[in-house]
């Protein structure tokens, strides 16, 4: 199966999982108030529908259905989802319902404690979902890591991170006295948050003083990267018939010099590759082209244990025609932990926290230049999905996104969760609701904001893709 269409059908999956529970925490608060919920769709459903329980079609085989309050379907744009609660001003902007009389089953009826749990309904669903979900990770595959302290080769460092005081080798200990568990993007948070950042260098612990002005951004989108797992440069595999195969390099050699430049890291070896490139893309003659093309490799032999010098021609995309040997397991031995039931929990629950409180602090960056580019929309968010069907990476997906989800809809905008929720405070302090038309107002402020936001995230990826 296309990797595409596979990306894309977990992307529905995911997103109809997490909508549906959403919608469902503001569906269970309201039928628990007695407030009632005319409709319960799955997509928008703006002219038209694919499928609702008040199609002629389906009352006519479930007659049970025809008279029921809450109208169930599907709509045609997969941007979200509702539920239309009566008596309540929302995306639907039905502002006639709100110029009739107070009716006792209307959500404006009710007290406002009880307007505020059907609120923050569908946050609390979302965030449970994300805890469960990683709950039953930990309880079903366990955890499985490297710890940062057995990593004996060390991180490369990047020119910038030398000049903060890093070296080549370096062991990552601990942050601001913190110890660090494992390799993963959590370090470069942690190191860009740090004010004293501790490595083990030559057996012995150095604190490096850390700038006030670090940008995890910057660090990220380095290159050659800030900081990187020594990976020494070792063949995993060769194609037989590509020019490294036909010069007679074999797995498990090691490059050690690239064009007369020593090569110690599958980074080092990257960094001549990428001069290489920009050459060429500067505008060459063929000869020059074909001259790029010659390479002068030094290897040391994994058959004789002898360095052996040999000169190729790269292909005409460039390529050697080898598989780097790049994953952590190859070098050091992962610790496995298994949780039963009860042990999961906790550790679940900490575990979403960690992701969540990680999450929150990125959203710093959203309003910088290089941030705002980073928003997208469902090609973004499908990209993060594996090219492969795997069950784990499936919902450790989607309990990322059911907290994204829960925070983004708990911020204190207008048409979102957190938009009615600051009203209802704000109601129950000053004891007196807003009036309709401030909410009328509020809401179509608040689905402007969200639209642009929608249209950003759009451009970016069209542009993505372009480019």
């Amino acid at each position: 199966m296309d990797a595409t269409l596979i990306k894309a059908l977990q992307l529905v999956l995911s997103l109809s999982l997490l909508v549906a529970l959403h919608e469902g925490g503001h569906f269970f608060f309201s039928k628990l108030f007695h407030v009632r919920v005319e409709k319960f769709f799955l997509f928008f459903d703006p002219y038209f529908h694919l499928f609702s329980t008040k199609d002629k079609w389906f009352t006519r085989l479930f007659p049970k259905f025809k008279d029921k309050e809450t109208e169930y379907g599907i709509g045609w744009l997969p941007l979200g989802g509702y539920v239309k609660i009566a008596g309540m001003i929302d995306e639907s902007m039905d502002t006639e319902q709100m110029k009739k009389p107070v009716q006792p089953w209307e959500f404006r009826a009710k007290p406002a404690w009880q307007r505020l749990f059907i609120m923050i309904g569908g946050v609390l669903v979302n965030l449970l979902l994300a805890l469960f979900i990683y709950i039953m990770i930990l309880f079903a595959w366990g955890e499985q890591y490297i710890p940062i302290k057995d990593m004996s080769m060390g991180f490369q460092f990047s020119e910038q991170a030398k000049g903060l005081g890093f070296r080549d080798g370096d062991i990552l200990v601990a942050t601001d006295g913190e110890s660090l568990k494992k390799w993963d993007g959590a370090v470069y948070r942690a190191v860009s948050e740090a004010s004293v950042v501790t490595v083990l260098r030559d057996g012995k612990e150095v604190n490096l003083q850390m700038p006030e002005d670090m940008n995890m951004l910057d660090m990220l989108k380095a290159n050659p990267p800030f900081m990187i797992p020594f990976m020494p440069s070792v063949v995993d595999s060769v194609v037989p018939e590509a020019p490294a195969g036909k010069a007679g390099m074999r797995a498990g050699d090691r490059i050690m010099a690239m064009d007369g430049q020593p090569v110690a890291t599958w980074n080092d070896f990257d960094r001549i590759m990428q001069a290489r490139m920009e050459r060429l893309a500067t505008g060459c003659s063929r000869e020059d082209s074909m001259a790029l093309r010659q390479v002068a490799l030094v290897y040391l032999s994994a058959t004789t244990g002898a360095m052996d010098t040999v000169a190729f021609e790269l292909t005409p995309q460039y390529q050697l025609g080898i598989v780097k040997k790049l994953a952590l397991t190859d070098y050091y031995e992962p610790v496995e932990v298994d949780y039963g039931f009860l042990s999961s929990i906790p550790a679940g629950i900490s575990y979403g926290w960690d992701v969540l409180a990680g999450y929150v602090s990125d959203l710093q960056y959203l309003f910088t230049s290089d941030g705002a580019k980073s928003v997208g929309s469902f090609i973004t968010i499908g990209s993060i999905f594996p090219a492969t069907w795997d069950w784990l990476a499936f919902w450790e997906t989607t309990a990322l996104l059911s907290l994204i989800l829960a925070f983004m809809n708990i911020l204190p905008i207008p048409a979102l969760d957190g938009g009615h929720v600051l009203f209802l405070i704000g109601e129950m302090i000053l004891r007196r609701p807003p009036s309709d038309k401030f909410l009328e107002r509020a809401q179509v402020v608040g689905m402007a904001l969200l639209i642009s936001l929608m249209a950003l995230a759009c451009y970016n990826d069209i542009m993505r893709f372009i480019l």
